[in-house]
């Protein structure tokens, strides 16, 4: 690409930096997207090379020029210093774990956090002699009185999974800096656009690039990325775990990083406007989004975040197991499935009380999360209401 010298130190928004981060189209006989390396082994040309690897790339499982295109777009775009890809977001979470804890550690653990990191921490960490207390995503500062001797880290999700409360990160960070614990975050909801979590205080940002990154349900990706402090860490852990996604999944994330800001400024705008649509709806209890002013995240949403994804949840007035069999079994638009990020809307039951600890769910009714996509806001009204016309009949 050329350009001007005289403009490169003037910033460039993330819009523009979303395009044209890790891109080196005349390296690459003017082709605008990266090449895909698919590979293995990696030659040496000479003795001395092999000893010393003073080459850029050694062995496949390592990096790739395909994989260093992404991240060292993902760790500028995010503010982070350096990011290492997993093949999963939960491989992600779980790497990014064990790359600070020892035997005899503990870990304060948000008790609204994705399921699978929970189930992770409550066997492997456990097995391996790591202890997990799990504590209210509202506490702020308060997370101060539960810092312990043995206290490794901090780990954050905010919103949180299924029922999307906001954590007030700044407040947390100064804590986990002054009392010099780690501090983790999974930003998977805001993407690297919409939460700049190293301006905020955190050591370590985590994506399941699955989602928003990737952007159309088709590829399984993790992300980390750490600041210089945790760098070191991140990269051992890397080496030692062996986590290596595949060329063809990285390659969908590049492809899918290219579309982000426009796919996020859909999903961010009719996201809203449904939340408001069922806000108003005599079916619904409430409705669960940060950027809503009736949210009590909503603060700190309006404060700490540049946008809002397409994900949030919401309660329904209490109904019998049939009548929600009828809303939902029919949705011609809304898939009923896990993850999301993608370019389809997606409705999912959902009930925490067998797996929340430290914040009681009392609820009296179904609570459902929702995935806008990228279809149109009306056609999706439309939809849900002829499912609650069903959900009604059915009693």
């Amino acid at each position: 690409m050329c350009t001007d010298p005289s403009d490169s130190a003037k910033p460039r928004r993330d819009a523009t930096q979303a395009i044209h981060l890790g891109r080196t189209p005349f390296a690459n006989s003017g082709f605008v997207n990266p090449p895909v390396y698919r590979g293995s082994t990696v030659l040496f040309p000479t003795l001395e090379a092999l000893k010393t690897r003073s080459q850029p790339y050694t062995y496949g499982r390592r990096a790739t020029p395909t994989t260093t295109a992404l991240t060292d777009a993902l760790a500028e775009l995010e503010g982070g210093f350096m990011t290492i890809l997993t093949g999963s977001g939960l491989q992600a979470v779980t790497t990014a774990l064990l790359a600070f804890v020892e035997a005899g550690d503990s870990i304060l653990m948000v008790d609204t956090v994705y399921q699978p990191t929970r189930k992770f921490c409550d066997t492997m960490l456990k097995h391996l002699g790591v202890t997990t207390r799990y504590y209210d995503p509202r506490i702020g500062a308060g997370i101060a009185d539960l810092i312990e001797p043995n206290t490794r880290l901090v780990f954050t999700e905010s919103p949180g999974s299924q029922t999307f409360e906001m954590q007030d990160i700044p407040a947390i960070a100064k804590v986990t800096h002054e009392k010099g614990i780690w501090l983790l975050m999974d930003n998977t909801w805001a993407s690297p656009l919409y939460f700049k979590p190293f301006a905020h205080g955190v050591d370590v940002s985590i994506h399941a690039a699955t989602k928003y990154i990737v952007g159309h349900a088709d590829a399984m990706l993790g992300v980390v990325t750490g600041n210089p402090r945790a760098a070191p860490h991140l990269d051992r852990a890397k080496e030692a775990l062996g986590t290596s996604p595949g060329s063809e999944e990285t390659y969908l994330a590049l492809r899918g990083l290219r579309t982000l800001d426009v796919r996020l400024a859909r999903h961010h705008q009719s996201g809203v406007l449904m939340a408001e649509w069922l806000a108003d709806r005599p079916e619904v209890h409430r409705v669960m989004h940060p950027a809503l002013p009736s949210d009590p995240g909503h603060e700190i949403w309006t404060r700490d975040y540049l946008g809002a994804s397409g994900l949030f949840g919401f309660v329904l007035n209490p109904v019998s197991e049939k009548a929600l069999a009828a809303f939902v079994d029919n949705l011609e638009l809304f898939g009923m499935g896990y993850s999301w990020g993608g370019y389809e809307s997606l409705i999912l039951p959902f009930d925490p009380r067998s797996y929340r600890t430290a914040t009681p769910w009392t609820e009296k009714g179904t609570a459902l999360r929702m995935h806008i996509g990228l279809e149109d806001v009306e056609d999706l009204k439309l939809d849900l209401e002829k499912g609650f016309a069903r959900m009604k009949d059915a009693g």
